[in-house]
């Protein structure tokens, strides 16, 4: 059948915005003390650029599209985080990037809410950049609910209640 939503008379135009420049390569800035070559900086303002003079990564928690989660620990204290390690290299568009710093950025505003994951540090080095946060060790809500099949309406209203206050506390941050 094809697309109901070309319009006719329109691929001239298709192949004009093959051939505009990249945006992504503006994102690009030489790489410090360094003459040779460019190098690609997502974050402005990151806590350090070696994550393991602070943290230890260890086993993987989760994946997603860009990214790889690892159990991450304080070298000094012991404690356990999280840490979301996206490769720049997945970084393919200057939406990508946007979409990364504006996650971080983000985090940073939340409050503090005994439900709302909070943000410790941010990391970046040539490859990735490392997002440590607070370690949430329930597991995704989605498989809890398949897990358990079916759940009372007072089991399922404290659930609600949950979220709705979460969700009313971040519209309160944003008004």
């Amino acid at each position: 059948m094809g697309n109901c939503c070309v319009t006719p008379g329109k691929s001239a135009n298709k192949k004009k915005k093959l051939n505009k420049p990249n945006p992504y390569a503006n994102a690009y800035r030489p790489k410090p003390n360094s003459g040779a070559g460019f190098k690609l900086y997502v974050l402005k303002n990151p806590t350090g650029h070696d994550i393991t003079q602070r943290y230890n990564l260890g086993r993987e928690l989760g994946r997603g599209e860009f990214g790889v989660t690892y159990l991450c620990t304080d070298l000094e204290t012991g404690e356990r985080f999280a840490c979301k390690t996206i490769l720049k290299k997945k970084l393919r568009t200057s939406v990508d990037i946007e979409d990364v710093q504006r996650e971080v950025e983000i985090m940073k505003h939340l409050p503090k809410h005994p439900n709302i994951v909070t943000i410790k540090d941010t990391y970046e080095d040539n490859h990735a950049v490392h997002i440590v946060m607070e370690l949430c060790e329930g597991g995704e809500l989605f498989d809890r609910i398949v897990a358990r099949g079916h759940y009372t309406e007072r089991a399922a209203a404290a659930i609600m209640r949950t979220i709705v206050e979460v969700v009313q506390v971040n519209f309160h941050l944003c008004s």
